[in-house]
């Protein structure tokens, strides 16, 4: 385990969650949080790390089917090479949990098709419309900015669906 600042490392230790231990002692202090490399299926011990900003959670067994917990103050989510595959299914997760989120990456999934997976550039730039239409917070999807042509095209192909819900939640706030 390796705690510099207010970062938290524990990647390469083969965890399938996170340990009681770590939880009790750093959930009030930990900004950022690298579980990259383990075998990680259930995140709901995540709910306890009120001040978490960025979560890497690369190279574990995330599914489209995670349950996540809500952390508001989450701004950047890295769930790279895992086995998400229902893209649906994993951004209503995403949607629902994360509502500040400014940088997912999603690289290597295959519910996120690419050159470098098999995918067609139709299939990648279908992928990136339907994430930005869903997560209208979002600044970065993989390692590419979102363009205000893109957010205007996502809304053209897929409708205002966050964007119309989180509108009726602030009128009647």
């Amino acid at each position: 385990m390796a705690m510099e600042g207010k970062r938290l490392s524990l990647a390469y230790r083969n965890l399938k969650h996170v340990p009681v231990e770590y939880v009790n002692d750093y959930f009030d202090r930990v900004e950022v949080l690298d579980m990259s490399y383990n075998c990680m299926t259930e995140l709901r011990s995540l709910a306890s790390f009120t001040i978490l900003t960025t979560l890497i959670l690369d190279h574990n067994q995330i599914t489209s089917h995670v349950k996540f917990t809500p952390l508001p103050t989450l701004h950047t989510l890295w769930v790279n090479h895992n086995a998400i595959s229902n893209l649906v299914v994993f951004i209503d997760q995403v949607r629902k949990n994360f509502p500040n989120l400014r940088h997912l990456s999603m690289m290597n999934n295959e519910a996120s098709p690419s050159f470098f997976n098999g995918g067609s550039f139709e299939q990648y730039e279908d992928y990136r419309m339907y994430v930005i239409s869903h997560i209208p917070s979002l600044r970065i999807l993989d390692d590419t900015h979102v363009t205000a042509e893109q957010r205007t095209a996502s809304k053209k192909i897929y409708g205002r669906r966050a964007t119309s819900a989180s509108t009726r939640t602030r009128r009647s706030s």
